[in-house]
């Protein structure tokens, strides 16, 4: 009986070592596969993902990027549109609740809005200080996509702004396009008012919820609405901001403002000939030549300057900047950044022949796309004035608010053109941003 039982215990162990054997060379042919699987990947590539919004521009600028990159690392570029208002409040979600689950690597953010995101959220963004060269782009620009000495975003396209005006109204008002060659706005007034008394039509549009004419003005001069530090209101006792709002009442008063309430209107003015000029930022250039039938009729001339200290008479609205969130495949994005966006001259000139985009990147900010003549300003280089303005911007500091500080200002500009003080306008701006803004 002992030899049966001991007969059957070793027939038991034989079957295991055998499975166990077959266990490990399954083990080994699955591993290979995984590495072959693996392999087979970055043969591929490896792949990045990239948020942004506007179709015909940053989208395309992406898929240009894309076209033109040429790194040593293989990558997959793979681009997702999304609303900027969708973007911001997804951003704000994740990063909240620290998380980087379902972003991006890439992502495109307002510089406007660049400040609140990388001091409100300081470990989620990865520096870009090592990737690429910060001197070569416009100051302006890198004031607002940095922080605390690092370098977080890739400047993109500017906001360089300049005065689009229609020369054939200026004619019959007796003036011509050397006349609003480096105006105040004390003169930019007077000669909406004789453009009025000649042609019926008025110099310019205004939306009252839409401070970006303001926000040009005190930028022209080097101010903003907070202090260096970016968050200290910079409201009363501002020079720059009260010959700002001082100016925008006095426009009022002359009486040779269109009113708008949205795009459409905003836009709808000009192509319809209704006001004879379009201060603000060069991304407006597409809208304008939309009227075939003006072409030739149209000039682009430097921005109206303030009559205070440092007053200039260049500025910016708008503009957005690249950004790499500090989560898996980041040094992969910021590669691909760098290889494109960060120093890819030719580049920027099929930015400028297929978009129209007009970069912060100063040695791609050359070149033929840029001096060629542009047929519907009747052979005038607007690319190349538009580059030379921009390495002119002066830098400030967007702070985190630069919203919250609009619709305060919007609500206390309307009680100064009911006659309220100007000083008490300000003061009052100034302690609703300190009281909000805690």
């Amino acid at each position: 009986m002992k030899k049966v039982v001991f007969m059957m215990l070793t027939i038991i162990v034989m079957v295991a070592l055998v499975a166990c054997g077959d266990r490990d060379e399954e083990s080994v042919d699955d591993q290979e596969a995984s590495d072959e699987t693996e392999g087979a990947t970055n043969d591929e590539g490896e792949a990045i993902t990239a948020w942004a919004w506007d179709p015909n521009f940053n989208i395309r600028a992406l898929e240009l990027a894309d076209q033109a990159y040429d790194g040593e690392v293989d990558l997959e570029l793979e681009i997702i549109e999304n609303a900027q208002d969708d973007i911001v409040q997804r951003l704000n979600t994740s990063l909240s609740s620290g998380t980087t689950q379902g972003m991006p690597n890439i992502v495109l953010i307002e510089d406007y809005r660049a400040q609140s995101f990388l001091q409100a959220y300081p470990d989620a963004f990865y520096p870009l200080t090592d990737y690429i060269d910060v001197d070569a782009f416009a100051d302006y620009k890198i004031e607002t996509t940095s922080l605390d000495g690092e370098q977080y975003g890739l400047p993109f396209d500017t906001g360089v702004a300049g005065l689009y005006i229609r020369t054939d109204y200026l004619e019959e008002a007796g003036y011509s396009v050397d006349d609003v060659q480096d105006i105040t706005w004390a003169e930019y007034i007077q000669i909406g008012v004789d453009i009025k008394e000649a042609t019926g039509n008025n110099m310019l549009t205004q939306d009252p919820s839409d401070l970006g004419l303001i926000r040009m003005m005190i930028q022209s001069a080097g101010s903003w609405y907070f202090e260096e530090d970016g968050s200290t209101p910079n409201l009363a006792n501002n020079p720059a901001l009260e010959a700002s709002v001082q100016a925008y009442r006095e426009l009022m008063e002359a009486n040779i403002v269109s009113m708008v309430s949205d795009w459409s209107q905003f836009v709808g003015a000009f192509n319809d000939g209704d006001v004879a000029s379009v201060p603000t930022g060069n991304w407006i250039t597409p809208s304008i030549t939309a009227e075939e039938t003006q072409s030739g009729n149209w000039a682009v001339v430097p921005f109206p300057k303030l009559e205070v200290d440092g007053a200039t008479n260049v500025t910016n609205l708008g503009g957005s900047s690249w950004y790499v969130l500090n989560s898996d495949g980041k040094e992969a994005a910021a590669t691909f950044l760098a290889n494109t966006f960060g120093s890819n001259e030719m580049f920027y000139q099929d930015l400028i022949n297929e978009i129209g985009a007009i970069g912060t990147y100063l040695p791609g900010m050359q070149g033929e796309a840029f001096e060629e003549g542009h047929e519907f300003f009747d052979g005038q280089s607007i690319v190349a004035d538009f580059s030379e303005w921009t390495e002119a911007i002066p830098a400030v500091n967007y702070g985190m608010h630069t919203y919250a500080i609009d619709d305060i200002l919007a609500v206390e500009l309307q009680n100064y053109l009911n006659d309220k003080e100007l000083t008490d306008v300000l003061e009052d701006a100034q302690s609703q941003a300190e009281t909000q803004l805690r």
